[in-house]
């Protein structure tokens, strides 16, 4: 597999990215005509509230645009229809729930985490990932049902692969052992978020960023952490790589919700790699090493839609601009299979 050689000359990338990217080529299922609907990815986003309703659509569409098969958004009942009318491509279901689509018996008698989580733990073995955090909000029932679906991820067979972001990550700085040595699972912290769970786990933040994460990563027993910033700090505990591709000037709300999006989809990828759906050749990556290799494909194609998105619109970039990227991002990057050109 290639990318597009006039696309890769106009970019100035390293030779650690380029052998990354040589590694994220082989997570790239080939478009094969014995594959049926659902095999090649099924991302769920788990967010949406009355307040945040594009969050969860930028992250669902990401998933969609780079190449997963089902795209599904289970959110709180007021953000769905709201959801809906962004897009007829996406799967929405309002089985998130919050204090507010309770009824007042409910509310009175406050159901425990299990059964308010069961409509989607019901959902996760027909899923291959969830992406958790996009637009989630911090109330407390919904915090409450989404501790108990990650609780039934990691019990799930086979064990679900997880992308967490915002609101999520706040719920782990509270409570780390949610996912503690889950090495199928992959934070997005920015600044902000990684100090405080840096702070909270006892890890010192000064000195070099890309050990510092690394050490926060091992100290998570093989979580996996994208470290936003000027560039990203990717870890997984074992090794670290850098993600430094360029991109763009404008820091609009919810570009990070093309990376969540992006995760999800070579999180899937990353599965059907491992339970061998196509002929991955001689060696294979162990799941350690897919997992680094997924977190950098997903900080690198955000990147680059960043880049072309802000390119094209300068200040007035938003992050629908993003989403517009994706396909075109991941053509210059990563590039379709070879034996899929010949089909083109």
């Amino acid at each position: 597999m290639t990318a597009p050689e006039d696309e890769m000359a106009s970019l100035a990338i390293s030779s650690q990215s380029k052998a990354m990217l040589a590694k994220v080529r082989k997570l790239v299922p080939p478009l094969l005509e014995h594959f049926h609907k659902g095999q090649l990815g099924r991302v769920a986003v788990i967010g949406g509230s009355a307040d945040y309703t594009g969050a969860p659509y930028f992250s669902a569409m990401a998933s969609a645009r780079l190449g997963c098969d089902l795209s599904y958004v289970f959110c709180e009942p007021s953000a769905a229809p709201t959801i809906k009318s962004y897009s007829p491509n996406l799967m929405v279901s309002p089985i998130l729930r919050s204090v507010h689509s309770l009824s007042k018996e409910q509310q009175a008698d406050q159901p425990d985490g299990p059964a308010l989580a069961e409509p989607i733990i019901s959902m996760l073995p027909r899923l291959h990932v969830l992406v958790i955090g996009p637009g989630l909000g911090r109330d407390v029932v919904t915090q409450k049902q989404v501790k108990e679906v990650i609780k039934a991820a990691r019990k799930n067979d086979p064990p679900l692969p997880m992308v967490l972001d915002a609101d999520a990550l706040w719920l782990i700085q509270e409570e780390p052992s949610l996912i503690e040595g889950y090495k199928e699972c992959i934070l997005t912290p920015n600044v902000v978020e990684f100090g405080r769970l840096a702070k909270k786990l006892g890890v010192k933040t000064d000195g070099d960023a890309s050990k510092v994460c690394q050490s926060l990563a091992d100290r998570l027993g093989g979580v996996c952490i994208i470290q936003k910033g000027p560039v990203d700090h990717i870890s997984q505990g074992r090794e670290t790589t850098t993600s430094d591709f360029e991109g763009g000037l404008k820091r609009s709300g919810g570009q990070g919700d093309t990376l969540t999006g992006s995760l999800g989809t070579f999180l899937a990828w990353r599965q059907i790699y491992h339970e061998g759906l196509w002929d991955v050749g001689k060696e294979p990556m162990d799941r350690a090493e897919t997992l680094l290799v997924a977190a950098f494909a997903g900080s690198a194609i955000t990147r680059e839609c960043s880049r072309r998105a802000y390119r094209k619109m300068q200040r007035s970039l938003q992050a629908s601009d993003l989403t517009e990227e994706v396909h075109a991002s991941f053509l210059a990057l990563v590039g379709e299979p070879d034996s899929q050109k010949s089909n083109l």
